[in-house]
């Protein structure tokens, strides 16, 4: 039997889950539809997705339909939760993106039609809300178009088998030069155009659209026939175990749950993995294979290529890392602009409000817990006040834990200007490592990375194994701001063990002392983040829009507008516009509405304000010392890190 992992995404309050809902109802998977303001949706399983009437997780279900086996996926369509989503995108067949016809394209529509275009799904479009007054699905249906490429031909009137009306056939001969002359000679029979449509679909040259109401079950039937026969996966059983990890869950019975889409292969209980994660490659064994849908899960003998399946037992993936053949480890594209400190509450101790955050960093790597008991510090990177809501809740349910955060700032990040050669030597008694480092600035948005000159006489390559772990295994902090560094390519020089003395984890404080021995040597630069936004609202209002994005040192593209309603697109720094939707829904009588997204970023035009308010004190953050420490008389000492290079045993 195929199997298709399917996912559905959309702006917040499109009527996404509601379309989860109608689909398993017409394929039989439940018996009756739940509704979203009814609190009894099948996929809405967390107790605060139910209250707040929008999805906050990832659920899946199973479903059957023409004698294929399918895994739908439900997203996440608020903005704060997008990094969930995109965890999704990873291990989809397909992708349906839905539009309230009654809205249009939105904000966040953008930006899941951009990451549908990264991960090269073939995506299929649902009109929704067509039954409402002033809908117009042809209008969307071209502005789709016009967005985003690739013929969008409405499927509407697609049959069990295959069968389309003849505009839709007249729509798909025009994209296909063959077709076209059998079709205009009279010889075209129903399954060219099946296979024909099918192959667009894959390759993106076609995005199949449906239209109805997914409350009222209208089109739902067709999209499923669509689903059925407009791709075709061709996931292999027999060839080498392959994977990609979608998420991690904490399951409070069963322990670290890891949903892993195999790719290829066959998975059984106790088979050994070997992952591919950003700290390194492990190998660990399998426990229990469970297959979900809505809350309940059942187990399993095994797992098969195209599944999507929860493995027990596993320690070290993350979300994105490889499994098998898949070497990678797949970085976001959404990340937070955000960071908040976390204030415990009723005499919660800090370091255990650190312990609880990092069980929630497991789920969610992006946020990016950094705890200091010297400075006193539990920050947390965010994307948006709702994710804040929903971490306290979290927090409260499930461990019994209150807290309480401070105002949120923005996310900085450093990088550096010029090339450096960073020293870290690390020498207690009995202990012994030297690591030579080369900083260079990195391409913009490359992040860290690493590669070895060292050669093998010189230190062996299970030491430059672990100095690379090293490299990826924590945020390092720039020494402006102690903002999270990014964008440099470290280049291990060279380095030395002793043959009796070096232990476990010499190698960690020598790298770590290296590369901030390197930053202290460097022209830090200090980076802001930049939001891409999309604004809707009455033309009448456009003239303060355009001003205030300039007030910032935002830019912007020409304004579109239809009607008495305008649509603006266009970069803007996040210090800036952080607070500005609900100031811009304010001043146009609530008629207003922006999205926003991390873009990219820059250096900051005057960064001295900026690392004044921030305060940050390096020399009190010995977590992040770049100061060594040598041997002598049988004692370890501490040399600063200015005097290092005259000291190191290894010469150049």
């Amino acid at each position: 039997m195929m199997e298709k992992v399917v996912g559905v995404l959309a702006h917040v309050d499109a009527g996404k889950t509601t379309l989860c809902e109608g689909l398993l109802y017409a394929a039989g998977a439940l018996r009756r539809r739940g509704r979203v303001d009814h609190q009894n949706a099948f996929l809405d399983c967390d107790e605060q997705e139910r209250r707040r009437g929008i999805t906050i997780f990832s659920g899946q279900a199973q479903f059957s339909w023409q004698g294929q086996h399918f895994t739908l996926v439900d997203t996440p369509g608020h903005t704060d939760f997008a990094a969930e989503t995109e965890r999704a995108l990873a291990v989809l067949d397909c992708a349906v993106v839905l539009v309230d016809c009654t809205a249009g394209i939105q904000g966040h529509t953008r930006t899941l039609c951009r990451l549908l275009q990264k991960y090269r799904l073939p995506t299929f479009y649902f009109l929704n809300k067509c039954d409402r007054p002033g809908a117009d699905p042809q209008a969307v249906r071209a502005a789709l178009q016009q967005a985003f490429g690739g013929a969008v031909v409405d499927c509407t009137s697609l049959a069990a088998d295959g069968a389309l009306s003849e505009t839709a056939r007249e729509e798909l001969a025009a994209l296909d030069e063959q077709l076209m002359e059998r079709y205009f000679d009279g010889t075209a029979t129903g399954d060219d155009f099946l296979c024909a449509a099918r192959q667009l679909a894959e390759s993106r040259a076609l995005r199949p659209c449906f239209c109805g109401s997914a409350l009222q079950g209208t089109g739902i039937e067709p999209l499923l026939h669509g689903l059925a026969l407009l791709f075709a996966t061709s996931h292999d059983e027999s060839a080498p175990l392959g994977g990609r990890v979608q998420k991690v869950r904490c399951d409070p019975t069963r322990g670290q749950l890891t949903f892993i889409k195999l790719l290829s292969g066959t998975l059984r209980p106790r088979q050994p993995l070997y992952l591919h994660t950003a700290h390194g490659e492990f190998e660990e064994k399998c426990g229990e294979l469970r297959l979900f849908s809505g809350e309940k899960s059942h187990s399993v003998p095994q797992a098969t290529a195209g599944q999507l399946v929860a493995v027990t037992g596993l320690h070290r993936a993350g979300p994105g890392d490889g499994v098998g053949w898949v070497a990678d480890t797949l970085a976001p594209t959404v990340t937070p602009a955000l960071q908040v400190a976390v204030l415990p509450q009723d005499g919660l101790p800090l370091v255990r409000a650190a312990e609880l955050c990092r069980l929630l960093e497991r789920e969610d790597p992006l946020l990016g817990v950094q705890y200091s008991p010297q400075l006193e510090q539990l920050q947390l990177q965010i994307m948006g006040p709702i994710q804040l809501e929903v971490l306290a809740g979290q927090l409260s349910t499930r461990f019994g834990a209150r807290v309480a955060f401070g105002p949120c700032r923005v996310l900085y990040r450093e990088t550096i200007k010029n090339t450096v050669v960073g020293y870290g030597h690390f020498e207690p008694l009995r202990h012994y490592a030297e690591v030579h480092l080369r900083l260079a600035p990195g391409a913009p948005g490359s992040g860290i990375t690493f590669e070895s000159a060292c050669p093998l006489d010189l230190l062996d390559k299970n030491y430059q194994n672990l100095v690379r772990t090293h490299v990826f295994e924590r945020t390092h902090k720039g020494v402006l701001t102690g903002s999270p560094l990014c964008d440099v390519h470290i280049t291990l020089l060279r380095g030395r063990a002793h043959l009796k003395h070096t232990e476990g984890g010499d190698f960690r404080e020598a790298t770590y002392r290296a590369i901030r021995q390197g930053l202290e040597q460097a022209e830090s630069v200090l980076l802001e983040p930049v939001y891409r936004f999309t604004a809707q609202l009455p033309a009448a209002h456009l003239g303060r829009l355009l001003a205030d994005v300039q007030k910032v040192g935002g830019s912007f593209l020409p304004p579109e507008t239809a009607g008495g309603d305008a649509q603006v697109q266009g970069l803007c720094p996040v210090a800036g516009f952080m607070d500005y939707p609900p100031q811009l829904a304010a001043y146009t009588g609530g008629q207003g509405s922006m999205s926003l997204q991390v873009d990219s970023y820059r250096p900051v035009p005057e960064p001295g304000p900026i690392i004044d308010a921030i305060g940050y004190d390096k020399v009190r953050d010995t977590e992040n010392t770049s100061d060594s420490i040598f041997c002598a008389k049988g004692a370890g000492y501490a040399v600063k890190w200015d005097q290092v290079p005259a000291m190191i045993h290894i010469k150049d």
